[in-house]
C-alpha cells in the first residue's frame, strides 16, 4: 500500500514538472520513419490539380464508360435491388463465407463439369477481394507448404504481390516475363527459369491479362510452361483477377487454370470479382486449393479456418450477395456475361483506335503492341522522360514505367492521346 502510494506521488510530481517545464513525454511512435508515397495516388493528385480541360488519367485501374465515368453494371444494379427486396438479416457469415457464393464462384472458374469439383475436392474461402485470397494463400503455403517458403512471380508483377507474400512470412524471388526490347513476352526465359528453379518451387501464374504489362502466354505456350511445372515438380499458384474481363469470354481465360488441372496439377487460385463486375468497393474475392481428395480437402478447410479466425473472423456479405445472385440466376448471369463482353471489348476497342491513330500522324514505331496485349492494362515501350513530358506537356498522367490504363481512354479522347504520344515519340 505504502509503495503504491509513493509511485503515485512520484508521478504526480512528475507531471506538475512537465507542466512547468513545457517538456511532453516522448511519444512512442517517434522513430516511425515515413513511408513512401502511393505511385497511383500521386498520379491522382497531379491530374486534379492540373486545370487543363482536356486532360488524361490513365493511371487508376478500374473501368471507366465511354465518358470516363465509373460504370455499374445494369445486372448489378438489378440483383442488388434483389438482395435488398429479399429482407435479408445482417448476420455473421460463415468463416469461410457466403456458401451460395463460394459453390458459384468455383463453377465459374473451373468449370462445372470440373473434376475435382464433381469429386468435392476443393478447398474454398470468401475473401477480401484478390488481395485477401493472395494474403490467405500466402499465409497457408508460409504454414503448411512443405517445400521451400519462396514464391517465384513474373518480372514485372502487380506491385501488391511482393508486399503481401512478403508479409505472409514468403520469401520472394522473380522469374523472367517481360521483354522491354520486344514489348512482349520473354517466353524463352520464363521457360529457362521455371526449369532453374529448386524441385518443388512455388510459381505466381496469371491466370490471364497479366498486370501490369498486358502480355499473355498464347494457349500453345501455357500448354508448354505447364510442362515445365510439372517437370520441376512445382507448386502452380494462380492469381486470376480479370477473368472475363480480359477476352470477354470466362471460359477461354480460365484456360490456364483448367489446362493445369487437366494435367494432373493441384493449383491454388485467388479470385476477383472487382473487376468483372465492378463490385470494387464490396470487396468480394475467393481463394480457393484444389486438393487429391475429399478428406485431403477437409483438412485444409479445416486449416483456412483457422488462418481467417484470427485476421477478420469472417468476410462481409453484401457483395456476396450481389455476386451470388449474378452467377445463380440464369436470366441475371446471361446478362451480366453480356456487359462483361461489352467492357472487354470496349477495352480491345480503344486498343485499335489508339494504335490506328498512332499509324495515321505517320508515326514511325511499331504500335502491333498495344492490339497484341490484353486486359485493362497496356504497356506502352515509352520510357519514364517520355512519361514525364506527356504528363508535363501534354496532361497525360499515367506510371513512369509506360503502363496505361486502356479504361481511361475513350472516343473522345484518344486522338489528343494520340497526337501526345507521337509529338513526344516522333
Amino acid at each position: 500500500m505504502l509503495a503504491s502510494s509513493r509511485t503515485a506521488l512520484r508521478q504526480a510530481a512528475s507531471k506538475q514538472i512537465c507542466l512547468r517545464t513545457g517538456v511532453r513525454a516522448v511519444s512512442a511512435w517517434s522513430n516511425v520513419p515515413q513511408g513512401p508515397p502511393d505511385a497511383i495516388l500521386g498520379i491522382t493528385e497531379a491530374f486534379k490539380a492540373d486545370s487543363h480541360p482536356q486532360k488524361i488519367n490513365l493511371g487508376v485501374g478500374a473501368y471507366r464508360d465511354d465518358q470516363g465515368k465509373p460504370y455499374v453494371l445494369p445486372s448489378v444494379k438489378e440483383a442488388e435491388k434483389k438482395v435488398v427486396d429479399s429482407n435479408l438479416d445482417k448476420e455473421y457469415a460463415g468463416i469461410t463465407g457466403v456458401p451460395a457464393f463460394t459453390k458459384a464462384a468455383l463453377e465459374l472458374a473451373y468449370g462445372a463439369d470440373s473434376a475435382p469439383l464433381k469429386e468435392g475436392r476443393i478447398a474454398v474461402t470468401q475473401t477480401i477481394s484478390g488481395t485477401g485470397a493472395l494474403r490467405i494463400g500466402g499465409a497457408f503455403l508460409e504454414r503448411h507448404y512443405p517445400g521451400a517458403k519462396t514464391i517465384y512471380i513474373p518480372t514485372p508483377s502487380w506491385a501488391n504481390h511482393n508486399a503481401v507474400f512478403k508479409d505472409s512470412g514468403l520469401k520472394v524471388e522473380k522469374y523472367r516475363y517481360y521483354n522491354k526490347d520486344t514489348i512482349g513476352l520473354d517466353f524463352d526465359g520464363l521457360i529457362e527459369d521455371i526449369k532453374s528453379f529448386p524441385k518443388g518451387s512455388i510459381v505466381l501464374l496469371h491466370a490471364c491479362a497479366h498486370n501490369p504489362t498486358g502480355v499473355d502466354p498464347t494457349e500453345e505456350q501455357w500448354i508448354k510452361i505447364a510442362e515445365a511445372v510439372k517437370e520441376g515438380e512445382h507448386y502452380p499458384f494462380f492469381d486470376m483477377a480479370y477473368q472475363g474481363f480480359a477476352s470477354g469470354d470466362t471460359n477461354k481465360d480460365a484456360f490456364a487454370l483448367r489446362h493445369f488441372i487437366k494435367e494432373g496439377l493441384l493449383p491454388s487460385l485467388c479470385q476477383s470479382f472487382a473487376k468483372n463486375m465492378g463490385l470494387y468497393g464490396e470487396r468480394v474475392g475467393a481463394f480457393s486449393i484444389v486438393c487429391e481428395s475429399a478428406e485431403e480437402k477437409a483438412r485444409v478447410d479445416s486449416q483456412i479456418k483457422i488462418l481467417v479466425r484470427p485476421l477478420y473472423s469472417n468476410p462481409p456479405v453484401h457483395g456476396a450477395r450481389i455476386a451470388s445472385t449474378i452467377l445463380n440466376d440464369p436470366a441475371l448471369n446471361k446478362q451480366w456475361l453480356g456487359e462483361v463482353k461489352g467492357m472487354a471489348d470496349r477495352i480491345i476497342t480503344m486498343r485499335a483506335l489508339l494504335k490506328s491513330n498512332l499509324e495515321k500522324l505517320g508515326s514511325k514505331h511499331d504500335w502491333s503492341h498495344i492490339t497484341s496485349q490484353i486486359g485493362m492494362f497496356a504497356y506502352t515501350g515509352l520510357k519514364p522522360e517520355q512519361m514525364d513530358a506527356l504528363a508535363k506537356e501534354h496532361s497525360v498522367y499515367a506510371t513512369k514505367d509506360g503502363r496505361i490504363s486502356v479504361a481511361g481512354i475513350t472516343s473522345g479522347n484518344v486522338e489528343r492521346l494520340a497526337e501526345s504520344i507521337y509529338k513526344i515519340t516522333g
